[in-house]
Formats: structure tokens, sequence, C-alpha cells
């Protein structure tokens, strides 16, 4: 990773219009699909966080949050994390999400959400075993069916991510205290070529999807969490187990 990255707060609209041309680099939506700057503009003044990953001038990354309420408790709802392409795997996802977890706890938020698709398995993995997250609930076709080529024209199932900043999971993930999990009282088996059917386009991925989504809406039902994600190669499972806040 390029010593010079830098993550801090975007506070222009020169910046959040780099934004919105990064996400539109990034997902490939319609404009009509596409978050403008506005929205930015928005969180930013609201109390939410607009924050950019920098390599030296150049914006390689963002975050977009606003804030949310539950049981009148505030919380970040973190709307989307884009990387450009030639700077993932190098890091620039995991320092923004520590930026934010820090820049949150300074302001007293104690919980940050996002959604992820359940069949992105880098996503799962990142979120789950590196960031410590739980997940209890499942959304089918959040957002319908949009214009972006990496949605692949399926639904957009979402799994709800709880990162929960200043818990005991989370801080021994972030410190990289924990092995990855390999056994867990449920599972939900994924099958081994799921990323060459999602490269190829099969209708496979459909039937997949359908499955997933019944298993994760039995099992929640029953109140367990999704807590990591088995990776091993032709071994890979959603890892769940039974969860209670009391």
């Amino acid at each position: 990773m390029s010593e010079e990255i830098t993550v801090r707060k975007c506070a222009s609209l020169d910046e959040f219009h780099r934004c919105v041309d990064l996400q539109r680099e990034i997902w490939g939506e319609a404009d009509l699909e596409v978050e403008p700057a506005t929205m930015f503009v928005v969180a930013a003044h609201s109390g939410g966080q607009v924050l950019g990953a920098f390599d030296g001038e150049h914006l390689v990354g963002y975050t977009l949050a606003v804030v949310g309420l539950r049981d009148r408790v505030p919380y970040f709802h973190s709307h989307m994390t884009g990387v450009r392409g030639e700077y993932r795997n190098r890091g620039v996802g995991r320092m923004l999400k520590l930026y934010q977890r820090e820049e949150a706890l300074g302001r007293g938020i104690r919980l940050i959400q996002w959604t992820f698709d359940p069949l992105e398995l880098r996503n799962a993995h990142f979120n789950l075993n590196r960031l410590g997250v739980i997940c209890r609930e499942y959304h089918p076709n959040l957002y319908g069916v949009t214009t972006s080529p990496l949605h692949r024209g399926l639904e957009t199932d979402r799994l709800l991510v709880e990162w929960h900043l200043d818990s005991a999971r989370v801080i021994a993930a972030i410190e990289n205290l924990v092995k990855e999990p390999v056994e867990a009282p449920a599972i939900i088996e994924l099958p081994a070529e799921l990323e060459s059917w999602q490269r190829e386009g099969s209708s496979r991925i459909g039937v997949v999807q359908g499955r997933v989504r019944e298993e994760f809406t039995r099992w929640f039902a029953k109140g367990y969490a999704a807590v990591g994600l088995r990776t091993a190669a032709g071994n890979r499972a959603y890892l769940l187990a039974p969860w209670s806040d009391f």
C-alpha cells in the first residue's frame, strides 16, 4: 500500500463531485441511480460522514454515511464505500472503515450499520472476519434490480451489518487477534464454483441466491446471527450462532 494514502473528511464541493465521479466509475450505474453531489453535501452538513482516501491529491476511495435513529439511539448508516479498481486489495477499504470508526466513537456513536450482497464473499470475509460485524437481518431485493453491471441483473438481496464499535468482538477483530473461524452451531454452505459462475453470468447464481435467502431467513427467525465466514477452498460457508442483546 502506498505510504502516501491518507484518509480525511471531505468538505468542499469539488471533493463531493469527485466522490460522485468515482461512484460512477466503480458501479457504472445509470445517472438516475447515482447519488448526486447534493446528497454528499447534506450528509456532511447534517452530522453524517463523507470520508475520502487520497493518494497525494488523488481521490482513490470514499465513504458516505448518514445519521440514523433506532430506539432513540443515534447511529450511522454507511450508505456506500467505494475504492478505485487499481487500489483494491491494498488496505484502502480498511483504512476508510477504521477512520470511520474512530471518528464515530469520538462523537459518541457506538454503532455503524451498512448492507452488502451475501454472494460477494470478499466483502463477507472483510466485514465478518476482519471487522468483527454481525448480521441478523436479511433484506430481499432491497434496492430493486439496478442498472449496475456489478449486480448482474439479479435482485439486490442484502445482509444488514451491525458494527458495534467498542465491543470486545470488534476490538479483537481490528487488532488481528482472532483466528479465522471454522466451526459454528449452524452453517450456510456456498458452492465452490460461485465466483466462476458469477464471472460467467450463469443462471445458477439466481438459484444460489434463492437458497441462501431462504436459509438466512430461517436461521435469523430462530435468533441466530451470522458471525463469520469460513473461507477454506471448496469448503466455504457462513457461520451462525445464537445471539441476544440481553
